[in-house]
């Protein structure tokens, strides 16, 4: 029991140190000003205080010190933001229990463009190691980034796409050293410029072995160190950028290319091979005369390719080549309202080619308009907009001609109209205490995964059959067949109540949120298994293996999971203090909990348990440490065919140094993981009885910025 209150106790125990309080507050190394933090993502830019929506953004030092191999893990400890893990390799951001297709991940406002919504086992092509601050909007955000933004947008922003002038060379570089996998990360970003022009050349590369694991097994032993076979990572990447800028225009241009070889946790011998090449540009038009006084428009163009290699065989092969496009106009006030209005292309041609494809090869187009409007009132400021999306799926059908016997299967194009709307207030109650209020109706079309899919899918470890075929039976043997019924859109009505306090010695943020989903798509395990290319029941399958002899790791049986629709609640808060005890000390407490329930009776599969954390802040002179433990819950609310996982505890600390050399401003830094050894395994994770969290570790690194 004592584990569950340590965190609590770590507070009593910093607060009972203070002797003096700061009259005013004194913002630390390791901290960013709230009240300054524009949020990019939003073509309204308003702080994070000023947004009705819940939004939370890393940045500066916090972002330095929670970087990691992936997108997901280095977004882990924002309150309501969990990890899928996959392993280390390849693990995508979790907001308040919904994540996949309904989590849009961008770069610089406009969408990532991987393979990462199709299935856990995809890295997410984005880089944090170069990226200058990362937003996260919790709940939906479908105005400005389409239906597959119903559960929130991770916006990774960094300079590729120059934004202000500048004269001479400024940049850093950053290196950082980790023995729990042996890794090495370098990367460095720079930026010049002379008169209207700006330069931008960013680029990292980050090698890894397996990692250690603090539980013993039969994975593989090196020296008495137990590591996770085939979760080593090799990537590097670079980005290219230049712009023109005055006064009254910006246009600006970059390419990217990012390569990475990573082994899949879990698949002895497999491992993925990745490239993307991705081109993006930006032209404003500012300080225009008239009713319209300013133009943007966004673009970009990626050519996604992964390969899952078996050996020196390359199993399944996925594409994604896509063009996205978003052209808005900032308008003058009418009648006290200002705002944007503006039109959104997107076009994806996506498909996987292989043994192993589980989904057929889909051309997925996208138009919309959305209107986003505010009005300051006295104390309160309104927030509404609205946007109307048209899809159109074209599957290719002779994806199925070698599935069915009949060759039966034959899919018309599949067109939807997504309508969402907001509505929201931000009631500054006086100059320290403010409430905000937000209402989402937000319609999501089914992806083509959802829709379509039909195969092993083994980096789940599951058989997919998507929502419009069902399993019939005959006479005691199962097929599965096109259904008449389609897929219907998730309809979700999000309510959002965010109470915030700022004062000179502490802050606090308190959000609740009810997201009722109607016509929720989730993977519905059924009692079926596939075994030598049939179906059969799951007892069939258990007396065929006793009768063998072997275990399930041996046999080819694979679980058959049929995506089905039923309405869900997703219901909890996220809350978050942070408290200047003294001019020297500072104390951090977070928590958030998540519960999600199907309306028919029984849990959402892979929802996080509950979280509280707290670390302690202590700065002198040039230093600044830090003590963290986080205590990861117990989760029993579990849906079928899902097991228990049990609770954890984890502590870190760390020290940074900084030096200030002429020109340049240096941090070397010392960091402990996990320092208790101790096993923790994701829920939501489908790796969770493979895959544990990594064991103890130290971290080295040096940035220097000039």
């Amino acid at each position: 029991m004592r584990n569950n209150y340590s965190p609590l106790m770590l507070a009593l125990l910093a607060a009972m140190s203070s002797t003096a309080y700061a009259d005013e507050k004194n913002i630390q190394k390791d901290e960013t000003d709230i009240e300054e933090i524009v949020i990019t993502a939003s073509p309204i830019k308003r702080t994070v205080l000023e947004s009705s929506t819940p939004v939370s953004v890393l940045s500066g030092e916090e972002l330095d010190q929670n970087q990691a191999a992936t997108l997901g893990d280095t977004l882990k400890n924002i309150p309501g933001v969990h990890s899928s893990y996959y392993g280390p390799v390849a693990s995508s951001p979790i907001i308040r229990g919904l994540d996949g297709p309904r989590i849009k991940v961008v770069q610089n406002g406009l969408g990532a463009s991987d393979a990462s919504r199709v299935g856990p086992d995809h890295q997410v092509s984005t880089e944090s190691s170069t990226a200058t601050q990362i937003e996260v909007l919790r709940g939906p955000a479908t105005l400005l980034y389409g239906s597959g933004a119903i559960g929130g947008v991770v916006n990774v922003v960094d300079n590729r796409l120059p934004s202000q002038k500048q004269e001479g060379i400024s940049g850093e570089v950053f290196a950082q050293y980790d023995n729990v996998a042996d890794a090495k990360t370098l990367s460095t970003d720079l930026n010049a410029g002379t008169g209207d022009f700006v330069f931008h050349i960013d680029g990292y590369t980050r090698k890894t072995d397996d990692y250690k694991i603090p539980v013993p097994g039969d994975i593989n032993e090196e020296g008495g160190s137990t590591t996770l076979a085939n979760s080593a990572i090799d990537a590097s990447g670079y980005n290219l950028g230049g712009g023109w800028i005055t006064d009254d225009s910006r246009v600006a241009l970059s390419y990217g290319h990012m390569e990475s070889d990573y082994g899949l946790p879990g698949e002895e011998g497999v491992f993925i091979t990745l490239n993307q090449d991705r081109y993006q540009g930006v032209v404003d038009w500012n300080n225009l005369n008239g009713f319209i006084n300013a133009v943007h428009w966004q673009n970009a163009y990626t050519d996604y390719e992964h390969s899952e290699i078996e050996g020196a065989e390359i199993g399944t092969t996925f594409k994604n080549e896509s063009v996205e496009s978003r052209l808005w106009a900032e308008h003058a006030p009418v009648f006290g309202w200002q705002g944007v209005v503006g039109l959104h292309y997107n076009k994806s041609d996506f498909e996987a080619v292989g043994e192993e494809a589980f989904t057929p090869a889909t051309k997925t187009d996208s138009v919309a308009v959305f209107v986003m409007e505010e009005k300051e009132v006295g104390s309160l400021l309104w927030q509404v907009g609205t946007r109307i999306e048209q899809l159109n799926h074209d599957v290719d059908n002779d994806f199925f001609t070698d599935l069915s016997s009949d060759n039966a299967i034959s899919f018309d194009n599949k067109d939807y109209t997504a309508v969402s709307g907001s509505a929201g207030v931000v009631w500054s109650i006086n100059n320290k205490h403010s409430l905000a209020f937000n209402y989402a109706y937000s319609q999501r079309a089914p992806s083509a995964s959802e829709m379509y899919s039909y195969g092993p899918h083994i980096g789940s470890g599951t058989y997919e059959v998507g929502g419009n075929f069902e399993l019939s039976s005959s006479n005691g043997q199962y097929s599965v067949v096109q259904t008449d019924k389609e897929m219907n859109k998730e309809v979700s009505n999000n309510l959002d109540l965010t109470y915030r306090y700022q004062a000179d010695t502490w802050n606090a943020n308190i959000s609740v949120f009810n997201n009722e989903i109607n016509d929720y798509i989730f993977e519905n395990f059924t009692d079926l298994v596939i075994s030598d290319g049939a179906f059969i029941s799951s007892t069939d399958y258990e007396n065929q293996v006793a009768i063998s002899g072997e275990s399930d790791e041996e046999t080819d049986g694979l679980p058959v999971v049929l995506f089905s629709q039923q309405d869900a609640r997703l219901y909890g808060y996220e809350a978050q203090i942070d408290w200047h005890l003294n001019d020297d000390w500072r104390l951090e407490v977070f928590t958030d909990y998540t519960r999600a329930k199907l309306d028919a009776g029984g849990n959402v599969p892979r929802i996080p348990p509950m979280r509280i954390g707290s670390s302690v802040h202590y700065e002198f002179g040039n230093w600044h440490t830090e003590v963290e433990v986080i205590r990861n819950s117990k989760q029993d609310k579990i849906a079928d065919n899902e097991t228990q996982t049990q609770g954890y505890t984890m502590v870190s600390a760390s020290a940074n140094y900084y030096l200030d050399l002429d020109n340049v401003d240096m941090t070397i830094y010392i960091k402990g993981d996990n320092l208790t050894d101790q096993e923790g395994r994701v829920h939501s994770s489908y790796l969770k009885d493979e895959a544990p969290l990594p064991g103890r570790s130290v971290s080295l690194g040096i940035r220097a910025r000039f």
